[in-house]
């Protein structure tokens, strides 16, 4: 077991919002949190707006790929975060979670994406001075 906070990151096909949260959070925790994400329903690969998206601000989700939510992810999670996946989610006792409200970047131009970026930038800040007072 590991004495690092863990996050999950969960949206429908975990190809925008939670591909760019999770990339937020590894680059800006600099390995100091673990990192999940996954999907309800899967998309074949990561939204490429979002990849480029984030690129601009030199985060490097091109190895990313969209996975599918398991029991097993929610249970080793501390924090699970939802983004529009609605009632999937399995809950369990002691663990924590938020329903973090966003527009999906799917089918979205980059200059929507690009406001989604920053929203989920501000809001892992946000998360990280929780879990990584100090």
């Amino acid at each position: 077991m590991s004495d690092k906070p863990s996050v999950l990151f969960v949206c429908v096909h975990n190809a925008g919002r939670s591909q760019m949260a999770a990339g937020w959070l590894t680059h800006l925790s600099a390995g100091r949190v673990e990192v999940r994400s996954a999907g309800s329903a899967p998309a074949d690969q990561v939204n490429p707006v979002a990849v480029e998206a984030m690129r601009e601000v030199g985060v490097d989700i091109t190895s990313a790929r969209p996975k599918a939510l398991t029991t097993d992810a929610v249970q080793v999670s501390d924090v699970v975060i939802t983004m529009g996946c609605g009632d999937a989610c399995p809950i369990f006792p002691g663990k924590r979670y938020e329903d973090w409200k966003l527009d999906d970047p799917a089918g979205q131009g980059i200059d929507a994406v690009r406001l989604i970026r920053d929203d989920l930038r501000s809001r892992v800040e946000r998360l990280l001075t929780e879990l990584l007072p100090g």
